[in-house]
């Protein structure tokens, strides 16, 4: 014996297809909140990351202007250190030949930031003030803050000087330091190196070496 199901009715056939359309719009409600939902979020984070480019960007002008005001600061300090530097050259240059007259070197000349090179020899060197006379030469060299180091290169300094101006090689040539501040050790190496110590006391340049000092001739 066969079974075999009914066939369906028209009014099963439509109940289906309602179902069917009842379940696609489901799902298409369901896809459109998703999608509202998702676009939404993405509104919403775009809109943090806009606020931060924002706050970014804010900051960066920030910094800018700081940096601007602190440029010129710096500007405005340093150009009141140049000023400084300046007065202490002038004061250093001003009394150089009652300076060194006291230590026994009559100064005939003075010149100021002296600059020579012999490509030749492959040498070159600038001096802040260069204190002459008929027997003898100084080389000043003036620093804000005196270190060793500087003291070091102004060793180097005095080992070219007779090759880049032949025109002093019979005289003596002494060193000399100058510093507004001088950081410690470096007048005490200076000393023993055999250069004169400079130093600012009040408005006035000084010597800082004793009298029984005996500077080293190059």
């Amino acid at each position: 014996m066969i079974y075999t199901d009914p066939a369906p009715s028209l009014e099963d056939v439509w109940r289906l297809f309602r179902e069917t359309d009842q379940r696609i719009e489901k799902r298409n409600k369901e896809t459109e909140q998703f999608i509202e939902k998702i676009s939404k979020e993405m509104d919403r984070k775009f809109q943090e990351t806009d606020l931060k480019f924002q706050e970014t960007d804010r900051q960066f002008q920030e910094t800018d202007r700081r940096m601007e005001k602190s440029n010129q600061e710096t500007n405005k300090k340093l150009g009141q250190l140049g000023g400084r530097i300046g007065n202490f050259v002038e004061g250093v240059v001003a009394p150089g030949e009652r300076l060194f007259q006291e230590r026994g070197i009559e100064v005939t000349g003075t010149g100021h930031k002296i600059k020579k090179r012999n490509a030749t020899l492959g040498l070159e060197m600038e001096i802040d003030l260069l204190v002459t006379n008929g027997d003898c030469c100084v080389l000043v060299e003036v620093k804000s803050s005196l270190s060793v180091e500087d003291v070091k290169e102004h060793l180097e300094r005095m080992d070219k000087f007779k090759p880049l101006f032949p025109e002093h090689k019979d005289k003596k040539i002494y060193g000399a330091v100058a510093g507004m501040v001088i950081e410690e050790g470096a007048d005490r190496f200076a000393w023993r190196k055999g250069f004169f110590v400079i130093t600012q006391r009040g408005d006035s340049a000084v010597i800082l070496n004793d009298d029984k000092f005996k500077p080293h001739a190059w």
